[in-house]
């Protein structure tokens, strides 16, 4: 039933009418010429926890001590109404001392009397606090989800536009394109399905699950939750730490092995991460004679994806990376 109908009910003055409109779970309210309450429904005193003694007969802006007192609704019963035959959708926002802020979308409509020609007033509030509320949620992720989705397609191109193409055939180039990009990839399907945070083991099995267990061990330590930002640049260091252990280190040769460990400590009284990759059993290992992208890539990704500082320490027994980030508390 909508205002309309509540109108022509209500003017042809059936004996049903009031129990007709107590079975509307909106709030209605009927007022007369100067303002004051004729007659409310049910849904109006359970939405508004208010009594009928302390409603019927008082002016709409003296009720529950002056909470109707609101400059919207005054212009809308004082100057609108008057001018218009009906009002759809007018919102008012306020905070209803019983029940805490709310949203209404208020409807209005003249009613008048043929037998004395004299008017009262219907009106219907519609509560859309909940929706209004969603609604917002609904921005706030499609704000999120096209600023995700720049920065994603920013990583892309940057990996395709820097990765090393002297001496390298197309199907290197397109390997590890397609390895990054894969990384990125889960490192943001691995953010988005959390809510602020992501676990840092889960980001280290996803890495290294490939491998196997039997080549790799990760050293058990305190849980570690990342930012939803610090996600994506972890991913690419791990995922070059593997790539290039595969290519050149640990996991090029078997019985090779990797030792993975994470911890948190305390400086100037802020938290850090530390991360600890060490290889063995591997290849013998050598400083590169020029610094690759994928080097560059760890080094981009620790300092300004992670905020911290990366050290690669090529050593006899195999290449030793030590990572330090800040942790949000």
């Amino acid at each position: 039933m909508n205002l309309e109908d509540l109108y022509r009910l209500l003017r042809s003055e059936h004996v049903q009418a009031q129990g007709i409109v107590d079975t509307l779970e909106e709030p209605l309210l009927v007022l007369d010429q100067g303002g004051c309450v004729l007659t409310a429904n049910r849904g109006f005193y359970e939405t508004f926890r208010v009594g009928r003694d302390d409603t019927v007969g008082r002016s709409l802006f003296d009720l529950g001590d002056g909470q109707w007192d609101i400059p919207e609704l005054r212009r809308l019963v004082g100057e609108i109404i008057p001018r218009s035959t009906a009002v759809v959708g007018y919102e008012v926002a306020t905070n209803f001392p019983a029940i805490g802020p709310r949203t209404m979308l208020v409807s209005a409509r003249r009613l008048v009397h043929p037998d004395n020609n004299s008017s009262s007033v219907l009106i219907l509030f519609e509560d859309v606090t909940d929706r209004r509320h969603s609604d917002a949620q609904k921005d706030i992720l499609l704000a999120e989800t096209r600023h995700r989705m720049k920065n994603l397609l920013g990583i892309i191109r940057s990996l395709a536009n820097q990765g090393d193409v002297e001496g390298r055939s197309a199907k290197d180039y397109r390997d590890a394109f397609l390895g990054r990009l894969q990384a990125v990839t889960e490192a943001e399907t691995l953010a988005l399905a959390g809510s602020a945070e992501a676990d840092l083991s889960a980001l280290v099995e996803q890495s290294l699950n490939a491998a196997g267990p039997d080549r790799y061990r990760v050293i058990a330590g305190p849980a570690i939750r990342l930012s939803v930002r610090q996600v994506m640049p972890m991913s690419l260091i791990l995922h070059e730490l593997v790539t290039n252990a595969w290519k050149y280190g640990a996991f090029s040769k078997p019985g090779g092995m990797v030792h993975l460990g994470s911890r948190r400590s305390e400086e100037e009284g802020k938290p850090v991460l530390h991360v600890d990759w060490r290889e063995e059993n591997g290849p013998p290992v050598t400083p590169p004679s020029r610094s690759g992208f994928g080097s560059r890539l760890i080094d981009l990704s620790a300092v300004q994806g992670l905020g911290g500082s990366v050290e690669l320490k090529y050593e006899p027994t195999g290449l030793r990376v030590h990572i330090t980030a800040p942790l949000e508390s």
